[in-house]
């Protein structure tokens, strides 16, 4: 995520100060749509779109497992940032061989100036490119992994349905309440420069927690009898949590582990088949703990805690 500002683009894309010291998270810029109508603007069409993530990313997560799930993988091309947010936003690193495959760009902040020669805005993974106009599609993960769903159906994709329409009313319910006090409220607990703000977060996040864990001990998954997209939006950050929110972004009221419902939850997801293949756990801590210097001027990144999603225990022996 990055911000232009004064010709430099900045990992300082977000503003306490005229918020109480509270978190607040911009809006996306681009939101149009890939469709399965060959006439739309942007017809769903083989190896036509490319996807730009961070690893790192839990938003851009959410796409990476869509596009694993879905069979998406040889008609979506895909290019990966380095894990470390510097000055400059997200970077490449071919000497890593985290390279921008499409443009061979430096910086991500690059792929947007290419949509738009004077954007000044955020500068964030996901990003769906449109080889074919040149031009980027959407850069909202929320729209993305619906795109993923259903518009590349009818090309050979895998016909499983994560927001079926009979859900649909009550996916949308579960998923307003996870954004904005679990996605978005580690965030908000992490990045808040006041005490109150602080604490006004952390217990809204504590407190949806023990609602989902309440909800999981009446049923396996959180809408229905089978996985839907309100799971695969939540599990990006319940993996995430004990790693990387718990201890550096303060949300440490209990860890995930300490909730037994959440915990066999997250493990079951972590299995479905593809999805361990999509969590790396090396760019998501280098990139929190060294990629936010106000709150970890050090750059130290921990080295536990050590976690076993295959295990009902969560733990594994040092090498």
């Amino acid at each position: 995520m990055g911000l232009l500002v004064d010709g430099t683009w900045q990992d300082k894309w977000y503003d306490t100060k005229s918020t109480g010291g509270k978190f607040k998270r911009q809006d996306s810029a681009f939101r149009n749509w890939v469709s399965s109508d060959p006439n739309s603007e942007f017809p769903a069409a083989k190896g036509r779109y490319h996807l730009y993530v961070s690893y790192a990313c839990p938003w851009a997560h959410r796409t990476l497992i869509f596009r694993a799930l879905k069979g998406l993988n040889d008609m979506i091309g895909v290019s990966v940032v380095h894990w470390h947010m510097g000055e400059n936003g997200w970077q490449f690193d071919r000497d890593a061989g985290l390279c921008d495959h499409l443009k061979d760009h430096d910086f991500m902040y690059q792929v947007y100036t290419d949509a738009k020669s004077d954007y000044t805005g955020r500068v964030t993974v996901p990003v769906l490119w449109d080889k074919k106009t040149n031009r980027l599609v959407n850069n909202e993960s929320a729209d993305i992994i619906r795109m993923f769903n259903t518009a590349f159906d009818g090309l050979g994709a895998n016909d499983v349905d994560f927001y079926p329409e009979e859900l649909r009313t009550e996916i949308d319910k579960v998923n307003a309440r996870v954004y904005h006090d679990v996605n978005n409220g580690v965030y908000k607990s992490g990045f808040a420069t006041t005490q109150s703000a602080y604490e006004e977060a952390v217990i809204k996040l504590f407190d949806t927690l023990d609602w989902l864990e309440g909800r999981l001990s009446r049923q396996r998954y959180l809408v229905g009898n089978q996985i839907t997209e309100a799971d695969w939006r939540l599990f990006t950050t319940l993996v995430r949590f004990d790693p990387v929110y718990h201890g550096h972004f303060k949300c440490n009221l209990r860890k995930l582990n300490e909730y037994p419902n959440l915990w066999a939850y997250t493990r079951d997801l972590y299995q479905q088949p593809g999805i361990k293949d999509t969590v790396f756990m090396d760019h998501i801590k280098r990139h929190y703990y060294q990629s936010h210097p106000t709150i970890n001027p050090s750059g130290v990144v921990p080295l536990g805690p050590i976690i076993d999603f295959e295990s009902p225990h969560g733990r594994e022996k040092l090498s």
